[in-house]
């Protein structure tokens, strides 16, 4: 597995990037000279797009998380699609995922024309629950998309082990936890077809871009030809005569989702500091879990002793029996602190476009439960230590003023 050669630092003392920035975002990305150097260098070259610098990108990715092949994409969104195309996602079938994400992780199953099919989560990481995944099984169910929430992983055993039983295949969206260890093993190489995202708030970026990771070579040719129409250039795929070198087929309905060389050249520079990063990450979770757990009126994000977080996200939850505000006048409150406090996420079935397909409320109890009481609190690896304090400090005071 692909070690960065940058030693892992303690949390930056004040004279950093973050400390020029009044507000806090809740992510942001770190872009060094190094990253710079390496993109410029592309744009000086021959190749700015489909050129090599995409399959050396590809290789690293696919060998810094475990897995045999990697198809880069234009974004995290096109590659969930890309992931529902390949598993054969059609007219009518339904795809069981969770109702507490973004909701690309369920609109990549509508452009199939395929039906999502909502499960509840876990009370304590938030992940979808198998329990809950067995009682929407149908005839019609193809395929789990199981979504790594705030950078922990799901329970991949046990989803695998259903998965298998029924003859489904699982797509894990893990655009929240590159970088993440489940039981050992870094995710990337554990599911059927593992989803990730390079936005600047993840934990590496190429400004936009995705991938899908797999073992499947079957996969990786169906991921390659969506990206890019549906067209092939393998001679072995031809389905008429061969007429010339420049010959090419069009086999399957594609799209163009293809990611740039500068971008991949960013990407690669990234990826090496990648492990810094996480390790930048859970320095900053640890700080909060320290700091704040004295508060009874919020509660702290868990990782299970099966998981080793990438902490793309530092969710807490509001005991709003505790308070005599609501979440809105806190999250208000934080915001007034100079906090870039986000919420992560208004359930996808909530939303109107949802509810005209007929999705109604109040069927997720535990997901809807954890939406009225969710904040994000900032976390990137550049925040520096009067940031950290900062972030610290507000809370306290904002939760501590909210009691009853």
């Amino acid at each position: 597995m692909m070690m960065s050669h940058i030693s892992m630092p303690q949390i930056a003392e004040d004279k950093t990037i973050s400390s020029r920035h009044e507000f806090l975002p809740y992510g942001r990305q770190w872009i060094d000279e190094e990253d710079i150097d390496a993109v410029i260098s592309v744009l000086r070259s021959d190749w700015i797009t489909q050129g090599p610098l995409v399959q050396r990108f590809e290789q690293a990715v696919a060998e810094q998380c475990g897995a045999l092949y990697g198809v880069a994409m234009a974004n995290g969104t096109a590659a969930l699609h890309a992931a529902c195309v390949a598993a054969g996602i059609g007219d009518g079938d339904q795809v069981i995922t969770t109702p507490l994400s973004f909701v690309a992780s369920a609109n990549c199953v509508l452009y199939c024309g395929g039906q999502p099919i909502f499960a509840d989560v876990c009370t304590d990481a938030l992940t979808i629950d198998v329990t809950e995944i067995e009682k929407r099984l149908t005839p019609k169910t193809k395929a789990i998309i199981a979504v790594d929430f705030s950078g922990h992983p799901c329970e991949l055993d046990e989803i695998r082990a259903f998965a298998q039983k029924h003859n489904l295949i699982v797509i894990e969206d893990a655009a929240h936890s590159l970088g993440a260890f489940y039981k050992g093993k870094p995710v990337g190489g554990l599911s059927d077809m593992t989803v990730l995202s390079f936005h600047p708030v993840k934990h590496i970026t190429t400004g936009e871009g995705g991938m899908v990771l797999t073992n499947n070579p079957e996969f990786a040719e169906r991921l390659e030809r969506f990206r890019t129409h549906g067209i092939t250039r393998q001679r072995e795929s031809f389905q008429e005569v061969d007429q010339g070198p420049w010959y090419y087929e069009m086999l399957d309905l594609g799209h163009n989702s293809r990611i740039t060389d500068f971008q991949c050249a960013l990407g690669l520079s990234q990826l090496n500091k990648l492990n810094m990063f996480v390790e930048s990450r859970r320095e900053l979770a640890r700080c909060y879990q320290e700091s704040l757990e004295e508060l009874q009126e919020i509660q702290l994000p868990i990782e299970l002793p099966t998981v080793r977080s990438s902490y793309h996200l530092f969710p807490i939850r509001l005991q709003l029996q505790q308070l005599k505000k609501t979440r809105r006048e806190i999250f208000q409150e934080l915001q007034d602190c100079g906090l870039g406090v986000n919420v992560h996420y208004i359930p996808i079935p909530w939303h109107p476009f949802y509810q005209k397909l007929g999705y109604q409320k109040k069927q997720w109890p535990v997901a809807e439960a954890a939406y009225e009481e969710l904040i994000s609190l900032p976390i990137w690896p550049a925040m520096s230590k009067n940031d950290v304090d900062r972030v610290i400090q507000s809370v306290k005071k904002v939760v501590g003023h909210s009691k009853k």
